[in-house]
């Protein structure tokens, strides 16, 4: 039988805590899986509305959340490893069925039948007496059938249903190519002399690089680790220059692998879905099923932020400016300057130089550092699974336990660059964490990383801005790990998408904080701990250039904004309309030919559409939310149980807002925000 040779399909998986298997999945195993799951659901949302009982939240709602594994088996994996580790033969997988996928999906929701089912329980949940999580599950099923065209007529429906199958072919394609337009880039170089200003370990980094590829010399991609130093060290400016253009140019370069007809083919779509359900344009279709509620507050926020902190990013530039003339003859700084200059500047002013930082933060280190404050707050403690199976050698699986000893999670650690990874860092599922008659079952988190890798008998040795996404991203899988709902809809991190950063950002604030960095960084050589004058310099620097760091942000999300508050479909240039967003904030001079949109995979193809903003939204949140550690001390366990019993357990069971007031007592304000980064 099929299902015996197919991982995909098999009820027991055989394996610790009922990890995947990955070491027994096959390309071939795919199609088959997807089929057999579609036709599963499809017999089990049958038997929903063939039902002739009165709809309940049992025999509807929960038997809609049950339905569907062995597809959401399957196609978890598949979306995980398309970002993860991304073949060819995989991507034409995906190209074949992402449409199938889709157009399953607009059946189950534009299912009059089963629409009506739903509808019935959400119009008497009054008189049935449900918990709130059961009300918050009706409410979340009911809006997303009316989101996804429940009401619409049958012509529409079938609108609907093609361009939700368009947009989602467009999203794959904006990552391929992305990824193939990143990946056939390399700067070679073979001539010491082109490497000054760069240290020892990058060289190392780039001259393995080389080799793996068959080159002489050194070999710099555009993956994080290489083009990130390279930015900031690389004393050639031309060379510099090259590298930046690669870099801004990605899928903007008039050949295949070009996403300008993407984008404004998305934009449209999404526009005339959006006008389908009524929405004027596509940011209030999306901002109406968010914390910020509409594009007012949106913008707002946005101005408030430009109005606090853009004089001091154009002070900031003018003061990286003036050592660049200074220092070099500079007269105008150009973005492939912004980098080199500010960590001039940075090791000028406050005596501090990544290279004598990462000899602290040996990635062992880290590790043990991020695992032991979660310790620390929650009293979780991390286990590696050796016998878990994972799907490439550089990953790790680690088993998580609560202070009682009780099985809380799997944990897996991607942390190094490979072609087939995409760019970035992220947080991912591969099983949520719900409850049933069989008990808790828990979820299984994985954290994926860009770190610079192991290099020439060296360890992999962190930057103190790697050790920040680093406790960024575990503040996600933390969300995941301590999730304690019963319904799979609403735990970890299934929340509005404007609160869903409130648990990353919020373990940022650690990074600068001496009493946590003390209790992990050691010189990987010596075993030293990090000396308390450098932890200083490291805690006195935090603010630099925070300014121009925030008005980068604030363009983003304004970027955004306008590419999704469109009124009428968009017929213009997609770099033009860029420097018309960009030009409210710019700090340093735009280079044409330079493109954001077309690599700007959180929008078009990570699901961050009108919701950019979600990051600074989320900001004010989480600094005001530390703020109350930081009163009562940055480990306090009361105040830690607070946080992972309002906030991190509680995932989407309750609104997000209510979370928040009863974890801080008030609604949040932008003061503690302000005051961290010493703007007020």
């Amino acid at each position: 039988m099929l299902s015996d040779t197919n991982p995909f399909l098999c009820r027991d998986f055989g394996t610790p805590h009922s990890t995947f298997p990955f070491d027994k999945i096959r390309y071939e195993h795919y199609e088959p899986a997807i089929e057999a799951g579609m036709n599963e659901e499809m017999d089990e949302i049958a038997r929903i509305t063939a039902c002739k009982d009165e709809p309940t939240f049992d025999n509807t709602i929960l038997a809609l959340e049950q339905a569907g594994g062995t597809l959401e088996t399957v196609t978890t994996v598949m979306g995980n490893f398309l970002n993860a580790l991304a073949t060819d033969e995989l991507h034409a997988i995906a190209e074949r069925q992402m449409p199938r996928l889709m157009e399953h999906s607009n059946k189950i929701m534009l299912d009059r039948d089963l629409f009506e089912r739903v509808r019935y329980v959400w119009q008497h949940a009054d008189e049935a007496h449900l918990t709130d999580e059961q009300r918050m599950v009706v409410d979340k099923h009911y809006k997303s059938f009316i989101r996804n065209g429940a009401l619409l007529d049958d012509g529409q429906k079938k609108e609907f249903d093609s361009i939700t199958q368009q947009l989602s072919l467009l999203s794959l394609s904006f990552e391929q190519n992305n990824l193939k337009d990143q990946n056939r880039y390399t700067l070679h170089i073979t001539s010491r002399s082109e490497l000054a200003g760069l240290p020892e370990s990058v060289l190392t980094m780039a001259k393995a690089k080389a080799a793996e590829k068959g080159l002489d010399g050194w070999a710099f991609t555009l993956d994080a680790p290489l083009y990130v130093p390279f930015m900031k060290y690389a004393a050639d400016r031309e060379l510099r220059r090259e590298m930046y253009m690669a870099y801004n140019t990605i899928s903007a370069k008039g050949d295949e692998y070009d996403n300008r007809e993407t984008v404004v083919r998305t934009v449209n779509l999404r526009l005339r879905l959006a006008n389908l359900l009524g929405y004027a344009t596509y940011a209030d279709y999306v901002l109406a099923n968010r914390m910020a509620g509409d594009t007012r507050s949106v913008y707002a926020m946005l101005d408030t932020l430009a109005e606090s902190y853009m004089p001091l990013a154009h002070d900031e530039c003018e003061r990286v400016s003036r050592l660049a003339r200074e220092t070099d003859g500079i007269d105008v700084l150009m973005p492939w300057d912004w980098s080199y200059y500010s960590e001039r500047l940075r090791r000028r002013d406050y005596d501090l130089d990544d290279e004598e930082t990462k000899q602290y933060f040996e990635i062992g280190e880290v590790i043990r550092g991020v695992f032991g404050l979660a310790t620390r707050l929650y009293g979780l403690t991390f286990r590696e699974g050796k016998s878990i199976p994972v799907y490439h050698p550089d990953v790790k699986a680690f088993e998580v336990f609560d202070s009682d000893g009780r099985y809380m999670a799997v944990l897996y650690t991607d942390f190094y660059p490979r072609a087939t990874k995409q760019s970035g860092a992220w947080m991912t599922e591969f099983r949520p964490q719900w409850k049933d008659a069989d008990g808790d079952h828990r979820p299984h988190v994985s954290l994926v990383m860009n770190f610079n890798p192991p290099a020439d008998g060296k360890p992999s040795l962190l930057t103190h801005g790697q050790v920040n996404t680093f406790l960024h991203e575990f503040g996600h899988a933390l969300h995941g790990i301590l999730s304690d709902v019963t319904y799979r809809s609403i735990s970890g991190t299934n929340v509005l998408r404007d609160f869903v950063e409130l648990p990353s950002q919020f373990m940022e604030n650690y990074s600068t904080e001496p009493s946590f960095l003390s209790t992990f960084a050691r010189h990987y050589v010596t075993g030293e701990p990090m000396p308390a004058g450098l932890i200083d310099k490291i805690k006195r620097a935090e603010n630099f250039n925070t300014g121009y760091a925030c008005t980068r942000q604030v363009s983003f999300a304004a970027l955004d904004m306008a590419w999704h508050d469109l009124a009428s479909p968009f017929e213009g240039n997609v770099e033009e309309r860029e420097k018309e967003v960009f030009g409210r904030y710019a700090v340093l001079p735009r280079v044409d030919g330079t493109m954001m949109s077309t690599q700007f995979g959180h929008i078009f193809s990570g699901g961050y559409a009108a919701g950019y903003y979600g990051y600074k939204w989320a900001e004010i949140l989480d600094a005001d939310a530390f703020s109350k550690f930081k009163e009562n001390g940055i480990f306090d366990h009361t105040t830690a149980k607070s946080f992972r019993d309002n906030i991190l357990s509680r995932g989407g069971a309750e609104q997000p807002m209510d979370l928040y007031v009863r974890f801080r007592g008030r609604k949040p304000t932008i003061e503690a925000l302000l005051k961290r980064n010493g703007v007020k």
